[in-house]
């Protein structure tokens, strides 16, 4: 049970790596001088990949919680 705990948690990792690159989308031009339209520079930072990583992390480190506590039972 172990190896196929430790391939689902590379696989998941290769994954969500994988998600992350293919989803950012290329800088803009940079940009010669103030507009005036009040923009703040790097307002639009993506949070997307971070937040994904720290929610697969969660889950993985629950479901082991869940599946130690299964275990424990029926060995008593």
């Amino acid at each position: 049970m172990k190896t196929t705990l430790k391939i689902v948690t590379v696989t998941i990792f290769l994954l969500m790596g994988s998600i992350a690159m293919a989803g950012a989308p290329p800088p803009p031009p940079p940009g010669g001088g103030g507009s005036g339209t009040g923009n703040v520079p790097g307002g639009g930072a993506a949070l997307g990949g971070g937040l994904f990583i720290l929610v697969a992390l969660g889950a993985g480190y629950g479901a082991k919680k869940v599946f130690d506590a299964r275990k424990k039972e029926t060995l008593e």
